[in-house]
């Protein structure tokens, strides 16, 4: 038997397009499973209610997972910002010694080639911190007294020359890391 040539495709008539395979398989098997949802007892709304409440417990699962990460990424940003915080709290009580240190009177040329070795270290390790992003909590005179930058451990009777809640003396300096106080300012303050 000779096969008849199948007619071949012109510009004006388009060649017949034939379903694939996999076309014809999914069609014959959303028939079968349509047939078979008619034959049987399945409450199609009951199932469909069930797969919208899997839906939503995967959307929020999805959800959570998400938050969670965007979380851990945020501690993680912290921690890398924030790195060497406690090193810098730990040294903040080494200045403030040489500080009281270059304080007190050199009476002799020894003490004044100590004080001179003291001041050298003293601005070698402001140099560091400040590298490091560790500054001074800034106080203007006459500032107003903040409890998130300033400890109050004193207080005193407010008048003309310091007004009621004004720092009057700074005790002890205060310092911060990009925004964080790492150690408040001890402050007497007017009351």
């Amino acid at each position: 038997m000779a096969k008849k040539p199948e007619p071949k495709a012109t510009a004006e008539t388009p060649a017949p397009e034939e379903p694939s395979l996999k076309e014809e398989i999914q069609a014959e098997m959303a028939a079968d499973l349509d047939e078979e949802v008619k034959r049987s007892d399945v409450d199609v709304a009951a199932l469909q209610k069930e797969r919208d409440e899997f839906e939503d417990k995967y959307l929020r699962a999805a959800a959570e997972i998400s938050n969670m990460n965007n979380r851990f990424k945020k501690e993680r940003a912290d921690l890398l910002k924030y790195d060497g915080q406690r090193l810098a709290t730990a040294v903040l009580p080494v200045m403030d010694n040489l500080e009281r240190a270059l304080a007190a009177d050199a009476g002799d040329d020894n003490g004044a080639a100590l004080k001179k070795g003291v001041e050298m270290v003293l601005s070698h390790l402001e140099t560091a911190l400040k590298d490091n992003a560790v500054t001074e909590i800034a106080i203007a005179e006459q500032a107003k007294f903040d409890p998130t930058l300033h400890q109050a451990v004193q207080t005193v009777a407010a008048d003309k020359d310091h007004p009621k809640d004004t720092v009057v003396q700074v005790l002890q300096k205060g310092y911060e890391m990009k925004g964080r106080v790492l150690r408040p300012a001890m402050v007497v303050v007017a009351n």
